[in-house]
């Protein structure tokens, strides 16, 4: 099976977090207003990050854990630098 957890950047610069079994038709979806209300008033949309699963279960805590972050570390994610990730998560609670 496949399942992705991914990330979109809105016309705004703000991020969406989600998950799905078929990511080119939700993304497809969101494009056209179709997917989530947050991105339908941000539209256009673009797909910057995505990680494959093999089982929808663990693409969705994957969404869930990413939800939970700030900006900076998200964007470490989306830049590859997952070096950067660690010390992202002790600056946010210092």
């Amino acid at each position: 099976m496949n399942a992705y957890c991914y990330i979109l950047e809105c016309s705004d610069g703000s991020y969406y977090v989600g998950s799905t079994l078929d990511l080119e038709r939700r993304v497809s979806q969101h494009q056209l207003g179709l997917g989530a209300a947050y991105t339908k008033r941000r539209l256009p949309v673009r797909l910057v990050w995505y990680e494959h699963f093999t089982r929808i279960d663990a693409a969705y805590a994957r969404e869930k854990q990413v939800q939970g972050w700030g900006r900076a570390k998200r964007r470490a994610l989306i830049e590859g630098r997952t070096g950067d990730l660690p010390m992202l998560a002790r600056c946010r609670t210092e």
